[in-house]
């Protein structure tokens, strides 16, 4: 006989869990099911570990800027790529128990082992049948490797927290937040990186200032990006790679090949079919705006959904759901407009809402933009001056700001808090009204003066 349960989550990550022990606080009986580490993609290979090697990366950066500052000091010789690991590896670990505990003081029984679907209402894990009033799919995704003859010397993102020795000559395939961020560590650190860019640019999605921004600092730093580069074939020998791209063109040699070009849903072997539960042809778990899915009682929650895929989203969207099911809250739900996110390039980049390019096709000439762009001060006295940009779209008379971005040191914390102002509906003149405070490079967002182009 199994065990029934008013809420099993299939999926230990940060959504699925945020679901779970909300759902526990409200009174529910709930289940988390897992097989690997606890913490999902962000703990274990994405937002927290890759936070640390932008620590790492900031930090040598940081060294560099020194002598400008009055050090004497020389420069240290080969960075230890192995006490770094190690001691990421050690809190990434510290982590997983954190979440272990808090599942067990919260209640939530933790199941191990894969689950898939029987029925709508009814699981298999291992031999045990779990039953339960409402299921949700929190399993997230993976990184793609290509189906390219020799694809398969290179690594993902995942494998990037595996290197046990920093590559000298690396090539990253990708052109999104991922590729980006891992160039920018692996050269602050004092690898050679080239990015193949399958398009004309990198971030496309992001406002064309921050594209431009950041190309131009790679151009100084000496990260060497080729645009239009499509990965055909990968020849030679892991240590020895190059990239064949379709238009004829041969990169080479490289110790290290890194795919960063999207992610795909874990939903192949679930068995949604057994459960009646709609796929897209990728394998994404469409939702409503209530997180519900084709079948009453099954929901997913995060990255799995095909919406944007952030920590933080997953788990806002966890919890209101376990409000809403659980909490006397029927209208719980999370909002996927205004969502502010930060790439952790070198140096930073924040955005929140629309890109000047996405507010003009929405709102016509009712369009405003403000632009600033400037060398921050820690920079003022210092050889290497990274750029520091700022926009502000503005739409109608009032100009209601629609989209702020941010491209300098200090963009991934300020962004925060301008996201506040701009989920309240905040103006051009509440920006204007507001002191700024000095000396910071934020006060340039309250302080743009000047004809709006």
């Amino acid at each position: 006989m199994g065990r029934h349960f008013d809420v099993v989550v299939i999926g230990g990550g940060s959504g699925g869990l945020a679901f779970g022990k909300r759902a526990a606080e409200h009174g529910a009986r709930a289940a988390v099911i897992e097989a690997g580490r606890l913490g999902g993609t962000c703990v274990n290979v994405g937002c927290v570990p890759k936070k640390v090697m932008w620590n790492a990366a900031n930090i040598a950066h940081a060294l560099h800027d020194a002598r400008d500052y009055g050090f004497d000091m020389d420069l240290p010789g080969q960075h230890d790529w192995n006490v770094l690991k190690s001691g990421r590896d050690a809190y990434v670990e510290r982590l997983n128990g954190i979440h272990l505990r808090n599942l067990e003081r919260q209640g939530v029984e933790l199941i191990r082992g894969f689950a898939r679907f029987t029925g709508p209402k009814s699981l298999i894990v291992g031999d045990e049948e779990i039953t339960a009033d409402h299921i949700a799919i929190a399993t997230g995704c993976y990184p793609i490797v290509p189906d390219l003859p020799g694809a398969e010397m290179g690594i993902t993102s995942d494998g990037f927290f595996e290197l046990e020795e920093r590559p000298q000559r690396v090539v990253i395939a990708g052109s999104g937040y991922v590729a980006v961020e891992l160039a920018g560590v692996f050269s602050a650190l004092g690898s050679e990186v080239t990015v193949l860019a399958r398009k004309d640019s990198i971030l496309r999605s992001f406002d064309r200032m921050l594209q431009e921004a950041l190309i131009e600092e790679w151009g100084k730093t000496g990260i060497d990006l080729h645009t239009r580069a499509v990965p055909a074939e990968i020849q030679g020998s892991p240590g020895d790679l190059a990239v064949l791209t379709s238009d004829g063109r041969r990169f080479g040699s490289y110790d290290c090949l890194l795919w960063a070009i999207g992610r795909s849903p874990l939903t192949a072997n679930l068995g949604l079919e057994a459960a009646g539960v709609r796929a897209d042809a990728r394998g994404f778990v469409p939702t409503d705006a209530r997180q519900d899915t084709n079948v009453e009682g099954v929901h997913a929650i995060g990255d799995v959904t095909g919406r944007i895929a952030l920590t933080p989203v997953a788990i806002a969207a966890g919890r209101r759901l376990g409000d809403r099911l659980f909490g006397a809250r029927p209208d719980s739900r999370l909002d996927y407009n205004n969502i502010a996110t930060v790439i952790f390039s070198h140096p930073p980049i924040g955005t929140i809402g629309l890109t000047e390019n996405a507010a003009r096709e929405r709102h016509g000439d009712s369009v405003r933009v403000y632009t600033s762009r400037f060398t921050g001060l820690y920079n003022a006295i210092t050889r290497n001056k990274p750029p520091s940009a700022m926009k502000l779209v503005t739409v109608g008379p009032e100009e209601r700001i629609v989209g702020l971005h941010v491209i300098g040191h200090g963009a991934d914390e300020m962004t925060q808090g301008f996201a506040v102002a701009i989920r309240m509906g905040a103006t051009k003149r509440d920006f204007d009204d507001t002191v700024a405070i000095h000396p910071t490079s934020a006060e340039e967002f309250v302080t743009m003066r000047g004809p709006p182009v």
